[in-house]
């Protein structure tokens, strides 16, 4: 489950030996970032998609600058949830043309930011239209806008559903003619639609079936939009394997259904482009959490490793941040790779809660104070999806190699 190379036992990060890296780092924990793996994954998706297809980076998966900007010129836009992800996007030097801003809860003052950026916003409420006729007033400027769509279907095989049935998310697609009909009252710059009806799928054959019905819908709607269609974004929601008996997704129906998207598309809306974004599945694997083992405890008969890092910097390794029921990433001791002498521990951070667990039984190298532990898969929702003020303990860095 890792993409990383190794020599003489130790992890290589973006070709550097991972104690080499840690002292380059300054200190542990620290998160790293392998340009390299990043470039393949870009590369790999630019060639599963047809020909024509937009690849946006959802940043909300990661949105440390410099990973930013490293992304920027390989995908062909960026789309943020807030305006501080806007900031870090046009900071980066995207094009604010190729911006999306999504969210059920923009504050009056970002929907004002974005139309002065001229970043397309996707509406998730018909509160949303008022404001932004407003600003669009005292601005001078058109706010350009698509419509989030709640749809009427659940994709099925997701690990996070957002959309069908009663959601927080987009427009229910019922609701949606009315809206349309708002925007061009308000005259609104409208552009197209937005759905993305989950996350984290790695079911190739149920993510096929739930585009063919999101493009299903998206057609049927755009018969009452008040300009001609110019974007549909599909989403993403493509997973990544974390856990044993995970499979990676199997792109084949989803090329073949992008490829049936994209044909027809030609035909009925020859104007409209169609996107997709995605996020953990780009950047996801391409990252590894680094803490260093403080401690070797052994309490009836369990050995635990305490380290420097922990829930507060990796919320979602814990099992805090989504799972039902606990399991562990993938973790090595990244400076013994390949070691003979292996044994069961737990490893454990310097937090006060049983709940600051990184790995729970896990088979892996044996370790003394000094060692460093990995955890992989952690290219996405590391530092930004965790409690980093909790109890006190210094933040963890980042790092592009």
């Amino acid at each position: 489950m890792t993409f990383f190379e190794t020599a003489a036992g130790e992890l290589l990060v973006g070709g550097v030996p991972l104690r080499r890296l840690a002292e380059r780092v300054g200190q542990t924990p620290f998160y790293a970032y392998d340009r390299a793996l990043l470039a393949a994954r870009v590369a790999a998706v630019r060639a599963a998609l047809p020909q024509g297809m937009g690849l946006h980076y959802a940043m909300k998966a990661n949105p440390m600058p410099a990973l930013v900007g490293f992304m920027r010129p390989l995908v062909d836009g960026l789309d943020v949830a807030s305006a501080g992800e806007m900031a870090v996007a046009l900071d980066a030097g995207a094009d604010p043309q190729h911006i999306s801003f999504a969210g059920p809860g923009k504050r009056d003052a970002e929907l004002r930011q974005a139309v002065a950026a001229g970043v397309l916003l996707n509406l998730e409420s018909p509160r949303e239209v008022a404001l932004l006729a407003d600003a669009s007033g005292a601005l001078g400027v058109p706010a350009r806008v698509a419509v989030r769509v709640n749809p009427d279907f659940e994709l099925r095989g997701a690990g996070m559903r957002m959309g069908g049935g009663a959601k927080p998310f987009g427009v229910d697609a019922e609701q949606v003619p009315a809206l349309l009909k708002a925007i061009g009252a308000a005259g609104l710059q409208f552009e197209g639609f937005h759905l993305y009806p989950g996350s984290q799928n790695l079911k190739g054959e149920l993510m096929a079936q739930g585009l063919r019905q999101s493009y299903e819908l998206l057609l049927r709607l755009g018969a009452d939009a008040p300009a001609p269609v110019q974007q549909i974004n599909l989403g993403g929601g493509w997973g990544i394997p974390y856990f044993p008996g995970e499979q990676p997704l199997d792109l084949a129906p989803v090329t073949d259904a992008l490829a049936d998207i994209q044909a027809r598309m030609g035909r009925a809306m020859p104007q409209a482009r169609a996107v997709l974004e995605l996020g953990r599945y780009l950047v996801g694997e391409a990252g590894v959490y680094v803490a260093r083992v403080l401690d070797r405890k052994l309490s009836r008969g369990q050995v635990f490793l305490v380290t420097d890092g922990g829930m507060h910097h990796h919320l979602a390794a814990s099992g805090n941040f989504g799972q039902v029921i606990r399991r562990n990433y993938p973790l090595a001791i990244g400076n013994r790779m390949g070691a003979a002498d292996t044994e069961s521990a737990s490893v454990v951070g310097p937090l006060c809660t049983p709940l600051d667990v990184l790995g729970e039984r896990t088979a892996l190298a044996r370790a003394e104070p000094g060692d460093l532990v990995v955890v992989f898969q952690s290219g996405a929702y590391g530092p930004s999806a965790s409690p980093q003020g909790f109890l006190g303990h210094p933040p963890c860095a980042e790092v592009l190699v």
